[in-house]
């Protein structure tokens, strides 16, 4: 769900018609750090979990297998040589019990993004270090939004919390008018733009940030709650990886602020953006 403008739409859809294809930089060039790539992206099967939920076109039908299969071919130019995706760890070693089970008859069946982008690259490369790295929750609530709307509530602040699920319902509403002339590597660029991923997290996350008060800091829990869920996910991605892997980190585009700090600042890691490898264009640095 971004909010760009016309002409920067327009400029982001150009770039995806060109035949550049990226190449990632070598393993000898990148041997001392993880190279990560986070790709944000919607939920393909609308289990109907978050705040807003947006209808998605069925990525079951010969269009979308197209547009998929053309997916990882772009993907796959970044060479990753571990995928991570949003489940919950039951092996030890932390490797995706969805994918032991997969089979590419399941690209027919099951709509789930995991399953048609993650577990579809992975069988396509011959990687079999997919890993599931999300964490239930434990002490601390990783989204306790109904404490927010319960002060708002409670202290008249109602109409804010409202305005701001309406910018993202607003979001939401353009991309399901739009995704009908989109493909699915545009629709996912527009959750990948860097100054967006940031702007529409501070904007909801800060912007309940003072939805808080003595002994009920209400806004201040949301916030360290979902920093908390991807932190303790980031630390999952670093006892699977080592020097010189590059991890494609497949997870719901909410997450991919911190998900991207984490990358960016933490010593021996890279972060690699994924637009140039969903448009076409040449990424830095190759």
């Amino acid at each position: 769900m971004i909010r760009k403008s016309l002409a920067a739409a327009a400029g982001l859809f150009l770039a995806a018609c060109t035949t550049v294809t990226p190449q990632a930089p070598s393993a000898t060039e990148k041997r001392d750090v993880v190279q990560m790539m986070v790709l944000g992206t919607y939920h393909f099967d609308n289990p109907g979990l978050d705040v807003v939920n947006t209808k998605v076109d069925d990525v079951l039908v010969p269009r979308r297998q197209a547009e998929l299969k053309a997916l990882a071919g772009q993907l796959a130019s970044f060479r990753p040589t571990a995928i991570a995706v949003e489940t919950t760890w039951r092996d030890d070693q932390l490797l995706s019990e969805g994918y032991k089970a997969f089979t590419p008859e399941k690209l027919a069946t099951d709509r789930n993004e995991i399953v048609q982008i993650g577990y579809r690259l992975a069988n396509e490369l011959g990687v079999d270090r997919v890993y599931g790295v999300d964490e239930n929750e434990g002490e601390i609530s990783f989204f306790p939004f109904d404490r927010v709307q319960e002060l708002a509530a409670r202290t008249g602040q109602t109409n804010k919390v409202e305005a701001l699920i309406a910018a993202i319902q607003a979001e939401a509403s353009a991309q399901e008018a739009s995704q009908a002339e989109e493909t699915i590597s545009q629709t996912l660029a527009r959750h990948n733009i860097p100054e967006d991923i940031r702007t529409q997290h501070n904007d909801f996350y800060y912007g309940l940030m003072e939805l808080s008060e003595p002994g009920d800091p209400a806004g201040a829990a949301l916030n360290y709650g979902w920093y908390a869920r991807n932190a303790l996910i980031f630390a999952n991605i670093t006892q699977v990886t080592e020097p010189g892997d590059r991890i494609l980190v497949l997870y719901g585009s909410g997450h991919a602020y911190w998900l991207r700090h984490f990358a960016e600042e933490t010593p021996g890691f890279e972060l690699v953006e994924p637009l140039p490898y969903l448009t076409g264009q040449e990424p830095n640095g190759s």
